[in-house]
């Protein structure tokens, strides 16, 4: 036999493509130009980048999620829910303030009704102003002028019908009259703690960029170790790696898991963003209701009462807090340490072990 055709190609070290057919051997031709050392280096500088960004990208959205849950739940929700009862509160006690001025003048205890919806009115202001950063002190002077108009129309001048009418008239024009009445004031205070529930539960565009810039990095940051363990089975006989691998579980995990928690929270706050809505529509139309046809007003206004205090309490529990929203976070922040160390070990155990003399 010649010595020529004994004679064998001497492959470089990490440089000597194979021959074959199919996407792996398109892949591997494609490659075949670049050094083994350049090629893991490239790949974990690639790594190292998608990771950052990923991660960066995906702890921001979240965490912009759940302050806007927190945001609503601590302050938003309870100002809407507030100055809803403070409205109907004030709408009953006007209606059991005339309903004592026609039926029960000089009984005793006839007001009793009416000024338990003025403590609860002044309650409900309380609670908001320490819920929100708007000025009321001119609402609790209406509120406070309305209480004693009021009063002194339906208990102290029951004897004196003229002065009673008077007191009723005032009290009336410091509840509804346009623009400067209490229930006027308190419909653009409820518009403005609605636009700013509003603006807490929905995403926005940069939200949605957020998370978009994030799981795209992730598919980056799969891709290249898929391509990285490729690459070391091809041209170092590596089967598997377990540090890159490990990583690659985690980037699917990254991907999947926090934008499950999001979508679930994201829903709460949508739900909750609709409570709201329903609390403000029955405050105004009871008030509409109980104008045009004063049959039942007292019931209506009841039943309004009790839909509020229940849409209320459902809301607290649509927006509850959960344990599982910070582990989703400390869990993704972990993570993300992870998958930038993982491949930063795996590839460079492999630089210094076969490589470190290359060029």
């Amino acid at each position: 036999m010649s010595d020529q055709a004994t004679k064998r190609p001497a492959a470089s070290a990490g440089a000597g493509p194979r021959t074959g057919t199919g996407p792996s051997a398109a892949y591997r031709r494609r490659l075949s130009r670049y050094r083994t050392r350049r090629l893991l280096e490239f790949h974990l500088l690639a790594m190292a980048l998608a990771a950052v960004v990923a991660v960066t990208a995906l702890l921001v959205s979240y965490r912009e999620v759940a302050l806007s849950a927190d945001g609503l739940r601590s302050q938003a929700a309870p100002a809407v829910q507030d100055v809803a009862a403070t409205r109907l509160a004030l709408l009953r006690a006007d209606w059991e303030a005339n309903w004592v001025k026609e039926n029960l003048n000089g009984v005793p205890a006839a007001g009793e009704s009416y000024q338990s919806q003025l403590s609860a009115a002044d309650q409900s202001l309380s609670r908001l102003a320490e819920r929100t950063s708007d000025d009321l002190g001119t609402i609790n002077g209406l509120l406070d002028s309305y209480g004693t108009s009021i009063t002194d129309g339906a208990l102290y001048y029951h004897d004196d019908r003229p002065i009673q009418d008077q007191k009723f008239r005032e009290a009336g024009s410091l509840l509804i009259r346009s623009d400067v009445g209490l229930v006027p004031r308190l419909d653009k205070l409820q518009n403005g703690q609605m636009d700013r529930a509003e603006r807490l539960a929905t995403m926005g565009a940069l939200g949605y960029t957020g998370w978009v810039v994030a799981e795209l990095a992730l598919l980056v940051l799969a891709l290249t170790l898929l391509s990285a363990l490729w690459v070391l089975r091809d041209r170092c006989g590596r089967d598997y790696n377990p540090w890159l691998l490990s990583s690659l579980v985690l980037t699917v995990a990254l991907a999947v898991v926090p934008l499950l928690a999001m979508t679930v929270t994201q829903r709460h706050l949508d739900n909750a963003r609709d409570k709201l809505t329903a609390i403000t529509t029955v405050a105004k139309q009871t008030e509409r209701e109980t104008k045009v046809d004063t049959t039942d007003a007292r019931v209506r206004l009841d039943g309004a009462q009790t839909r509020v205090s229940k849409t209320s309490q459902e809301v607290r529990k649509e927006l509850s807090a959960h344990e599982w929203q910070n582990s989703v976070y400390y869990g993704a922040l972990g993570g993300g340490i992870l998958v930038f160390l993982l491949p930063a070990t795996g590839i460079g155990r492999r630089l210094n072990a076969d490589y470190w003399r290359a060029r």
